[in-house]
C-alpha cells in the first residue's frame, strides 16, 4: 500500500497501491522519453512488412497538402481539448508510449511502458517496465508486465508475487477505487484521453515544434473527475465514476498537445493524494491537495504521461485463452 510505502522507503521503490481484489494490491509506476521523437516517426507509419498502415483517419474531412486529413482545431481551448479526446477514435490505432512517476518525502520511483491501441475498441496491449526491486526480480532487473486493457478489464502476465509463470491475471478496472488510472503502472491512452472530457479551467500555451517539425498547440488547465465520469461511456463511464469517488482531490491539472489535424500527441496528468492510496467507494482519505501535490506533509503526487504517435498501425489484440488466466489469491508486488 501506499502507507507502507511513505513509511518503509525501501520497499516504497515497488509500490503505488490500489485494490484489486479482497485482500490484494498492486503498486506501480514510469517515467518516459522524449515527445519529439515520438511525434516526428507519425509521418509515414508502416507495419513489419513495410508496406503502409491503414489510415485510421475519419472519412469526409479535408485533406492537407501532404495528403493527410485535417481536423480543424477549435479555437476555444477548452473545446480543443475536448474534441481532441473526442476525435480519438475516429483515427482508429496508434503507438503509444506511457510515464508514470511518483514522489514522495524527496524520493522518486518510475515506470516505462509502451504498445499499441485500438481507439475505436477501446482495446491495446502494453509492456510495462518496473522499477528494480520488485518481487520476483534479480538483483538490478527491471522486470516487465505485459498488460491488455479492454472495456472493463485489465489483463497482466508475468505479474509476478504469486502468480505461476506463463500464466495472467483478470482485474475488473470499475472495482479498482482508482478506476485503474495509477494501478497498472499506465494511465491507459483511452482512459487518458477519456479524462480530457471533463477539461474545466483550460488556457492555451502556444506552440511547440517537435524534433521531426512538427508543430504542437499546448494547453494546460485542470479537469474534473465527475465531469469526464458523466461525459465517458460504457465502461469508461463506469471506471471513471470509480476514480471521482477514489481520489480525494477530483480536480486534477493536465497539460496536453494536440497537432493540426487535431489529434492528441501528448498529455499528462498529475493526480494527487494525501496520506495513502484512493479511498475507493467506501470512503476517502482527507487531506489537502496542494500539500498532496507537493508531497509535504505526508502527500504523494503522481504525475501520468501518455504520447501518442504512429496514428493508423495495425493493431491486434490476442485475448488469453481461459485456461491461462489465474483464479487464485494475488500477493502484492
Amino acid at each position: 500500500m501506499v502507507a507502507q510505502w511513505l513509511g518503509g522507503r525501501r520497499h516504497a521503490w515497488v509500490t503505488l497501491v490500489a485494490a484489486v481484489a479482497v485482500g490484494s494490491s498492486l503498486l506501480l509506476t514510469t517515467g518516459c522519453t522524449d515527445d519529439g521523437t515520438a511525434v516526428a516517426s507519425d509521418r509515414n507509419p508502416q507495419s513489419a512488412s513495410g508496406e503502409r498502415a491503414p489510415s485510421g483517419h475519419p472519412s469526409g474531412t479535408r485533406l492537407g497538402t501532404d495528403g493527410l486529413p485535417r481536423r480543424p482545431v477549435p479555437s476555444d481551448p477548452r473545446e480543443a481539448v475536448r474534441e481532441a479526446a473526442e476525435a480519438l477514435s475516429e483515427y482508429g490505432t496508434s503507438r503509444t508510449r506511457t510515464s508514470m512517476s511518483m514522489a514522495s518525502g524527496g524520493t522518486r520511483i518510475a515506470v516505462e511502458g509502451e504498445g499499441r491501441f485500438d481507439y475505436g475498441k477501446g482495446a491495446g496491449r502494453l509492456t510495462v517496465r518496473l522499477p528494480e526491486g520488485t518481487s520476483g526480480a534479480r538483483p538490478g532487473e527491471r522486470r516487465t508486465v505485459t498488460e491488455i486493457v479492454v472495456p472493463g478489464a485489465l489483463y497482466m502476465k508475468n505479474r509476478g508475487a504469486g502468480v505461476p509463470a506463463g500464466k495472467w491475471v483478470r482485474v475488473d478496472t470499475d472495482s479498482l477505487a482508482d478506476g485503474n488510472l495509477i494501478t497498472a503502472g499506465a494511465t491507459d491512452p483511452v482512459s487518458a484521453a477519456e479524462l480530457l472530457r471533463g477539461a474545466r479551467q483550460v488556457t492555451y500555451d502556444g506552440k511547440t515544434r517537435t524534433a521531426g517539425g512538427t508543430v504542437l498547440r499546448r494547453y494546460r488547465g485542470t479537469l474534473d473527475l465527475a465531469a469526464a465520469a458523466r461525459a465517458a461511456s460504457g465502461h469508461r463511464r463506469e471506471q471513471l465514476e470509480a476514480a471521482a469517488h477514489g481520489f480525494p482531490e477530483r480536480v486534477v491539472p493536465f497539460d496536453a498537445q494536440i497537432d493540426g489535424q487535431g489529434r492528441l500527441r501528448k498529455v499528462r496528468h498529475l493526480f494527487t493524494f494525501a496520506g495513502g492510496a484512493p479511498g475507493g467507494r467506501e470512503g476517502t482519505k482527507p487531506g489537502s491537495g496542494a500539500d498532496a501535490g507537493s508531497g509535504a506533509g505526508g502527500g504523494v503526487a503522481v504525475s501520468s504521461t501518455t504520447w501518442f504517435y504512429g496514428y493508423g498501425v495495425p493493431v491486434k489484440v490476442e485475448m488469453p485463452e481461459p485456461d491461462d488466466i489465474y483464479a487464485g489469491k494475488i500477493a502484492p508486488f
